[in-house]
């Protein structure tokens, strides 16, 4: 008996090593049919799989506490707030985009398609609205058309203004003086990328369209535009992103969108109000997302290379001068009247000893969080560019669009998931300025991936393919072949990681910890009490860190 059991057992055995010999070669033919028969090392995917992860922590989170928010906080918010979010944040979005672009693709053809007086010099000053933050414009606009500033006081002292005029007209703290704000310092985006496209605009096609007897403004409309829709359409993308995930300029403001009320139900601590009208704008952007990709397939142009010959510069006649007026406005309105507000300020400033002990450690906080994210986003980005391009499978395809989530996040939707986190699972870590780094790992990561990505993309893969028949493990050929040839992209995605992180406002003030204040926080609080001479320095400090990028976006655009 006890000789037919175990007879039995050993059967029993063999046959479970079997079926788990026969699951496992399964699974690795499996494995190796989802690579195409050549799967990435198991230290890369961890690494690429770790960071996708990592990024998807504030959707997850988010969609899980909103769906169990319960019915009664859905139908509240529904029944009062979202309505009314929804018609400030969308009417906001779609002027400000639509305005942006106006401006921005008009500056663009001036500057480089016409006999504009000094278009190489406006061609890198056009850009420089970009290095200054909406909320740093916003201060600087206040200070002159704001309550109780310059043009105010002169108001009220000019009794000739007063008694013709009546009572002072200016009033920013409504829909138009955000929007017209946020268009000031956003037109950039399409501005750049416009610029890139009309650089690259074949000639030949305007010459066939003149000799059938186009004029100049059916051209434009009839074969300039259409090349340039794929241009005015990224642009429009980034602007509405922004728009969508702004917070200082709003609040400075005072006008409320999801991100404003997002943070003030933050503030209150009432996180469930405040992860139920975060789930909405994340549907929001995404609704955003998908008409753009809706409106962009199926329309591409292209044109061939063989026969490529650069614009021609078209003569603006009567209109040379009028069309420089209309140039020179908007650089002072984006740029010479913010920088020269905020020299004032600083020289009174310094005057009054501001730039003290305390100045330099929010300067050094700042550096502090924005250096380790930037080091942090060049580590990581490297696995999941590389697997995505040298690994083209649906896998390595979905953590890449996975690693772009945060991109697409407001901060305060991030910091809401950094939180949640920290305080769960890693509470020896709350309350410090390590949750203000990771946050800015999850908004900015994208940027440093886009960076590699391009340095990348111009290494042909039969290099790696060299290095590995050569026996070098893959681990190897990254350290010694890929790394040291897209160093120059990985650094340019640093600091714009870098850049992005020193001016990030919202993550700041919802995870710093006590006492722990950097350049946008001390931005935010001096200029909500009005201490301009103490903001004016930190916002220009943030403006001069800034230009560090732009030299390698002016290149790239």
């Amino acid at each position: 008996m006890n000789k037919k059991n175990h007879n039995k057992k050993h059967t029993t055995s063999e046959v479970c090593r079997q079926r788990l010999s026969t699951s496992l070669v399964f699974v690795k033919k499996y494995w190796l049919n989802l690579w195409h028969g050549a799967p990435p090392g198991p230290v890369l995917f961890g690494l690429a799989m770790i960071t996708a992860l990592i990024m998807a922590i504030p959707i997850v989170y988010v969609t899980l506490e909103a769906l169990l928010a319960g019915t009664d906080n859905w139908l509240r918010l529904l029944d009062t707030r979202v309505p009314h979010l929804l018609w400030n944040t969308l009417s906001l979005t779609l002027l400000v985009t639509f305005f942006a672009c106006l401006i921005g693709v008009s500056l663009a053809w001036f500057v480089h398609r016409t006999h504009l007086p000094g278009y190489k010099t406006w061609q890198w000053l056009l850009a420089l609205p970009l290095v200054i933050p909406p909320y740093v414009g916003a201060v600087a606009y206040i200070i002159i058309f704001g309550p109780r500033g310059w043009l105010w006081r002169y108001w009220r002292d000019s009794a000739w203004l007063s008694e013709r005029f009546g009572e002072y007209p200016i009033d920013l703290y409504t829909f138009w003086g955000v929007c017209f704000i946020l268009t000031l310092f956003t037109y950039p985006y399409v501005y750049l990328i416009t610029s890139a496209a009309l650089r690259k605009m074949n000639r030949n096609f305007e010459e066939v369209a003149r000799a059938q007897g186009m004029s100049t403004k059916h051209i434009f409309f009839k074969v300039n535009l259409p090349f340039l829709r794929p241009a005015i359409g990224a642009g429009a993308i980034l602007i509405a992103l922004y728009v969508l995930s702004d917070f200082g300029a709003i609040a400075m403001l005072r006008y409320t969108t999801f991100t404003a009320a997002i943070y003030y139900q933050m503030s209150s601590y009432d996180h469930l109000s405040a992860t139920v009208l975060s789930l909405v704008l994340i549907i929001l952007t995404l609704i955003i997302l998908w008409i753009e990709t809706r409106t962009r397939k199926n329309r591409h142009y292209y044109q061939t290379t063989n026969s490529f010959q650069p614009p021609k510069r078209l003569s603006l006649g009567k209109w040379t001068w009028i069309a420089f007026v209309f140039v020179f406005l908007i650089f002072s309105l984006s740029v010479l009247l913010p920088i020269a507000v905020l020299l004032y300020w600083t020289m009174i400033g310094i005057g009054d000893g501001v730039l003290d002990t305390k100045f330099w450690t929010y300067g050094f906080n700042s550096l502090k969080v924005s250096a380790l994210a930037a080091l942090s986003c060049m580590f990581l980005s490297l696995p999941v560019v590389y697997l995505r391009s040298r690994y083209p499978t649906t896998i390595s395809y979905f953590i890449a669009k996975l690693s772009y989530a945060g991109y697409a996040l407001p901060g305060v939707i991030v910091a809401i998931g950094v939180i949640f986190l920290f305080n769960q699972y890693v509470p020896i870590l709350y309350n410090t300025f390590y949750l203000i780094a990771f946050a800015f790992i999850i908004r900015f990561l994208p940027q440093s991936m886009q960076a590699t990505d391009a340095s990348l993309r111009l290494i042909s893969p039969r290099i790696d393919e060299a290095a590995r028949s050569l026996g070098q493990p893959p681990w190897k050929v990254m350290l010694t072949v890929i790394i040291p040839s897209v160093l120059p992209g990985i650094l340019a995605g640093g600091a714009l990681v870098f850049v992005s992180a020193m001016k990030e406002l919202p993550a700041t003030l919802l995870l710093r910890p006590p006492g722990f204040d950097t350049l946008a926080v001390r931005i935010w609080v001096d200029t909500s009490e009005a201490m301009y001479a103490q903001a004016a320095p930190t916002a220009l400090l943030i403006i001069l860190v800034s230009l560090i990028p732009l030299r390698y976006l002016l290149k790239k655009y």
